[in-house]
């Protein structure tokens, strides 16, 4: 049997109906005169790049060899526990360099 909800009570608790729907529990909500269901759909790799952004398996292939391309001559910066925070002199060190890279 299908729980039924207003969409105030779903988005009220979405996380909790969510679970529920996870579980394999038949969660629906009420829009106007449909009902929309809540319910687990499996994704692949495979095939993420094709449903997400219409790419084929070449593209993805060729795209996957230029990032690889790009990335082999890029300098790196040693990580530092902190380096990150506001006000870090590596920090700055780094967003120098990104705004570098960025006007080029």
């Amino acid at each position: 049997m299908m729980k039924t909800l207003t969409l105030t009570d779903a988005r009220a608790r979405l996380g909790y109906w969510l679970g529920r729907a996870g579980r394999g529990d038949e969660i629906g909500v009420i829009v106007g005169d449909a009902i929309f269901a809540f319910r687990r759909v499996p994704v692949t790799s495979a095939d993420y790049a094709e449903q997400e952004y219409g790419l084929t398996a070449a593209e993805v292939d060729a795209a996957a060899s230029r990032i690889v391309a790009d990335t082999r001559g890029a300098k790196t910066v040693p990580y530092v526990a902190g380096m990150l925070s506001r006000g870090n002199s590596t920090d700055k060190a780094v967003s120098r360099r990104r705004k570098a890279a960025a006007r080029r």
